[in-house]
Parts: structure tokens; C-alpha cells; sequence
């Protein structure tokens, strides 16, 4: 059975209800939380690696929009009432047409899953080297745990803390000069 989207949220309460309890024996238990696309879209390495996703689709971008702007014109030349082609070079033209919305359709889509793969690579890189930087801060400033606060377009595990609590700007520091 695969477990529900649920299933971090369930996880994080179970375990806040765990470390509060060890809080009240133990007085010095710290929690704090970072937003991981905030350590992208604020650090330098972060920048530079949306930059180059960002690059990376807009090349494939441009190779797609030629190739539309390529359809649109053979499809104005079948469709121009001052077309003077013969019923056989008009025939050849249509099918010229589909062979090449064919190949447009299947470029599309491999240049879809290409970007998906480079974005799926970089998510996994990146946050790795992102939990690398929260440990550093984490270990230096004695916290016990230190929680990813997520975002409306995924999964919003922490609905609330004290702004205290957010070491993200931390992190970012941390973060950049891990990765320089």
C-alpha cells in the first residue's frame, strides 16, 4: 500500500507530540524551521541553478516555437485562396503538414520529460546540499530538529510558528558558503 500525502503531516505531529513531551523534561529542546524554496530563490547557488533550468527550457522553447511558426505557415499556404497549387502538390503538402505536426508533437513531449528529469535532478541535488546546510546551523546553534515548513503548492507541514524559529536566512548563508 502506498502511503497517503497525508503521511509527513501524520509523521511531523507524532513527532512534535513526542519532543514536547521530552521538552517538558528536558528544558533545553529547540525546534526550528526553514522554507527549502526560499534557500533557492535567495541564494546565490540557488539562483544560479533556476537560471539553468530556466536556460535549459528556454532553448527548448525556441527549437518548439520555430517549429510551430513553421506549421502556421504551411497551414496559411493550404488555406490561401489564392493558392495555385495542383490537387497533387496540394495532397503532398497536407501530408508534409501531419508528418511534420507528428514530429512536433513528439518533440513536445521529449523535450517535456527533458525538462522534467533536469528539474527532478536538481530538486534531489539541491536538497540534499540544502539539509547539509540546515544540519551545520542546526549542530552550530544546538537545535534537535529542524523542520521544512513547505509551501501552499505542496504539502504545508508546519501551520504555524514564531518568526524566531525560522533559521532560513540562516540557512541560505550557511548554503552559499558550502556551495561556492
Amino acid at each position: 500500500m502506498k502511503p497517503g500525502p497525508l503521511l509527513p503531516v501524520v509523521v511531523c505531529i507524532a513527532l512534535l507530540e513526542h519532543w514536547s513531551g521530552c521538552s517538558s523534561a528536558a528544558e533545553s529542546f529547540k525546534v526550528a524551521v526553514i522554507d527549502q524554496q526560499v534557500v533557492m530563490e535567495k541564494s546565490k547557488t540557488g539562483k544560479r541553478a533556476l537560471e539553468e533550468l530556466r536556460s535549459f527550457s528556454a532553448t527548448r522553447q525556441k527549437i518548439v516555437d520555430s517549429d510551430d511558426q513553421e506549421l502556421k505557415s504551411i497551414e496559411r499556404s493550404l488555406q490561401d485562396p489564392n493558392n495555385t497549387l495542383s490537387e497533387a502538390a496540394r495532397r503532398e503538402k497536407q501530408e508534409l503538414l501531419r508528418a511534420k505536426f507528428e514530429a512536433y508533437q513528439r518533440r513536445v513531449q521529449e523535450f517535456n520529460r527533458e525538462v522534467q528529469e533536469k528539474q527532478r535532478e536538481m530538486v534531489a541535488e539541491y536538497s540534499k546540499k540544502i539539509q547539509k546546510a540546515a544540519l551545520a546551523v542546526a549542530e552550530r546553534e544546538g537545535y534537535a530538529a529542524v523542520l521544512d515548513k513547505g509551501n501552499e503548492a505542496n504539502i504545508k507541514i508546519v501551520i504555524y510558528h514564531q518568526p524566531g524559529l525560522d533559521l532560513t536566512d540562516k540557512v541560505v548563508k550557511e548554503f552559499d558558503r558550502q556551495n561556492r
